[in-house]
């Protein structure tokens, strides 16, 4: 160990630019575990579409009939999630996410029943009241999920006081310097805070909108050490 400890003690200053590029390293690990999850995300999305065409094809008229069904449930989750992941759009039409609404609450006790008779796979249901029951679940799902979207948008925030809509206004404002890739992390991290601020008591912000400009910010703030 003595060669060892001679050359540490006179080369110790090489642990500095070693130790940068091993940071240097880890955030390139990162962003490409980030990478690796979105694709993975997207194959299986992929994956199961073809899943789906197959079924349609060459499957019994049974098989056919549900996979139709499911492709349909995706179609209105992707409706769905294309305004809980985008906090903006809710701040625009708050009713979707205000369950003391009752278009509102019927919504989303509907997908929450699809969901749950859901199949795994098209072939899972042998029974046809199975099957029946899942397609009704499904109907009910698209019909209150677009009467709760139409009504959203007619109404926008005319549903709140004078002060709840100035709140609404400025986490607007904030959600977009929040969003924003041209502000500094720290700029948009402020943005953030002061936007839950102003919601709190007024919307509920989804989890999964939430997380998405968290992750954006949490990518600036590893970026710009870089």
């Amino acid at each position: 160990m003595g060669p060892l400890f001679s050359f540490l003690s006179s080369y110790w200053w090489l642990v500095f630019p070693f130790a940068a590029i091993v940071g240097g390293w880890g955030k390139a690990v990162a962003a490409y575990s980030e990478r690796r999850r979105r694709d993975k995300i997207e194959l299986a999305r992929i994956e199961a579409e073809a899943a789906q065409r197959a079924v349609a094809t060459s499957a019994p008229p049974r098989v056919r009939q549900l996979a139709k069904t499911m492709a349909t449930h995706d179609k209105v989750n992707d409706r769905w999630f294309s305004y809980e992941m985008d906090l903006a759009t809710l701040i625009d039409f708050p009713m979707l996410i205000d369950l003391r609404e009752p278009l509102t609450e019927a919504f989303h006790r509907a997908r929450v029943r699809a969901d749950t008779l859901r199949p795994a796979e098209p072939d899972d249901f042998d029974d046809p009241a199975d099957i029946e029951r899942y397609r009704d679940a499904v109907r009910e799902y698209v019909v209150s999920f677009e009467a709760a979207e139409r009504e959203a948008r007619r109404r926008r925030d005319s549903g709140f006081t004078a002060d709840e809509r100035e709140s609404l206004n400025r986490a607007r404002k904030l959600t977009a310097t929040a969003s924003d890739e041209g502000a500094t992390p720290a700029e948009r991290q402020a943005a953030y805070r002061k936007l839950r601020d102003e919601l709190r008591g007024i919307i509920d912000v989804p989890g999964a909108a939430g997380e998405h400009i968290e992750r954006s910010i949490a990518l600036a703030i590893e970026r710009g050490r870089d």
